[in-house]
Formats: structure tokens, C-alpha cells, sequence
């Protein structure tokens, strides 16, 4: 199994880049998350992960270890192959996924092509637990700090709501509206209780 490859970028698209390594072209599948990452570099470094199948070996690839490994867990859900799973990493980033699988959020899931109701609901069932942690663990995404978010859950904590429900939705809205001002959070928030 192959880990990672270094290489120059012969072509890229929003779905693939050829990596020339060793005086060899390799072709490698790649979500747009990747590609938004590889997009102005000549020299790059993708994770890969390697599919045998009879009629083909593809390889895949994700410009960090967090992608590939949430790629990993995807294609562990019945029902879910490669092809899926890049097309669900590049319909949201990385971070996104996780909170919907986190948050039980059916519709964000329900609303990446070829992801029905069922395979969404599986989707949860199966990654909730495995989701974002590694061996020992630990988050594998790095959720930046996000002040809006502390300062619209302090207080809506201050207001007797529970914590949990708070940061659920809060993360929600987020996602949807990154840049929303912190009393319009605080109203959004107060409307949906």
C-alpha cells in the first residue's frame, strides 16, 4: 500500500491531478478540498489510498492525513464507494462532514448527490462514534476558534438553554452563514428554541 506521493503536477482538474514522480505519471482521483489546496503549487505531496479492483488500481488522494482518513471512514459504510465518498468531501469540506455526523444533520448529508435518506442515516449510525477521533482518541480536525460561537453560547447559556442543544445549533448555523455577527447568531438561535 502505498502511503503518500511527492511529485510535480503535469495537469490538474477539479477531479484528478497527474503527479510526475521518478520519471512516472501517476494519475490520482482528488476531492475538490484537495484541489482548492494543490491549485497554484507545481511541487506537492499527496496521502493516498490505493483501490484494487479486477479491471483497474486507482489511487486516491488528499493534500492532509484528516481528509484521507474521514475518506477511510466513508467507504466503511455499506453502500458507499470511492467515487461517493470524494464526491461527499467534495460537496463540503472536511470539517463540515464531521459536524453533520456529529449533529445528526440528515439534511446536509441527504443533500450530496447519490445520498438518499437511508444511506445518510446509516451514515450516522455507523461514524458517530468514530467520527474525528483518531488511535488514541483525540479530534483529527482542528476546528478553529471561532469567538461568534463561544460568545453566542455563553450566552444563550446564560439564558438557561442547554449547552449541548446550543452548540448543536450554533454549529448549524455556522456552517450555512460563517461570517453572521454574533447578536443575529443570538436571535437565529433564539427563534429555532
Amino acid at each position: 500500500m502505498y502511503e503518500y506521493l511527492k511529485g510535480t503536477v503535469v495537469s490538474l482538474s477539479p477531479a484528478s491531478v497527474v503527479l510526475e514522480s521518478g520519471d512516472i505519471g501517476y494519475f490520482v482521483h482528488i476531492s475538490l478540498t484537495t484541489y482548492s489546496q494543490l491549485h497554484g503549487n507545481d511541487q506537492v505531496k499527496l496521502f493516498l489510498h490505493q483501490v484494487i479492483r479486477e479491471d483497474a488500481h486507482l489511487l486516491y488522494g488528499f493534500a492532509d492525513l484528516a481528509e484521507r482518513e474521514l475518506f477511510r471512514l466513508l467507504i466503511s459504510v455499506s453502500g458507499i464507494g470511492a467515487n461517493t465518498a470524494i464526491l461527499m468531501l467534495s460537496s463540503h469540506r472536511p470539517e463540515e462532514l464531521q459536524l453533520a455526523i456529529l449533529n445528526e444533520n440528515l439534511n446536509l448529508l441527504k443533500g450530496i448527490k447519490g445520498i438518499g435518506l437511508k444511506t445518510a442515516q446509516r451514515v450516522i449510525l455507523e461514524l458517530k462514534d468514530k467520527v474525528g477521533k483518531n488511535a488514541v482518541g483525540e479530534s483529527l480536525f482542528r476546528i478553529p476558534a471561532n469567538p461568534v460561537r463561544e460568545e453566542a453560547v455563553a450566552a444563550l447559556e446564560m439564558l438557561g438553554f442547554n449547552k449541548k442543544a446550543v452548540e448543536k445549533l450554533v454549529d448549524q448555523v455556522l456552517i450555512e452563514q460563517p461570517s453572521i455577527p454574533v447578536e443575529n447568531l443570538i436571535k437565529l438561535a433564539l427563534k429555532s428554541f
